[in-house]
């Protein structure tokens, strides 16, 4: 090996270094156990009645997030879209969901914990629930709540 071939390998190897050490020093894990998880209200865009707790991240702000509702029995969210794709995983309970742009309970089968859901970007869908419910939605922020028919906003109905 050459002498320029050592201090090429020797700049490579100071940059990887460099360049990765940066990476690993900014980084953590975050741990959120269940039973210390704390609920609140949930977001304006929800009708009331549900809970949220933000695992990660910010729904409104840019970036990835990790956000949890607690739905209670009979809870229904209307038609709406979001402006980015929606990853959903339930929890807990039974979350039926389906697409288009009118609400039709008959369309759409409770499906159980465990069950995931992929909602792509500007996809017109509704969810119910038969009992109280948990799902954990990931996504990237901003994250929007466009309902189909804006009379079902219920920031709509909080200023009449």
């Amino acid at each position: 090996m050459t002498l320029k071939s050592h201090v090429r390998s020797a700049l490579l190897a100071g940059f990887c270094t460099f360049a990765f050490a940066g990476v690993a020093a900014a980084q953590h894990h975050e741990i959120a156990s269940g039973d210390a998880i704390k609920w609140g209200p949930a977001p304006p865009s929800l009708p009331p009645g549900a809970q949220a707790a933000v695992l990660m991240g910010s729904p409104a702000k840019e970036g990835p997030f990790v956000l949890r509702l607690k739905f209670p029995a009979g809870f229904v969210i209307p038609p709406h879209r979001h402006s980015k794709e929606e990853h959903v995983t339930v929890i807990s309970g039974s979350f039926a969901m389906s697409t288009g742009e009118k609400f039709d309970r008959a369309a759409a089968r409770p499906l159980p914990p465990g069950s995931f859901i992929r909602i792509p970007a500007e996809h017109p869908h509704w969810a119910w629930t038969e009992r109280e419910t948990v799902v954990q939605i990931n996504g990237m922020g901003p994250f929007d709540v466009r309902y189909v028919n804006a009379s079902d906003d219920p920031r709509l109905k909080k200023t009449q």
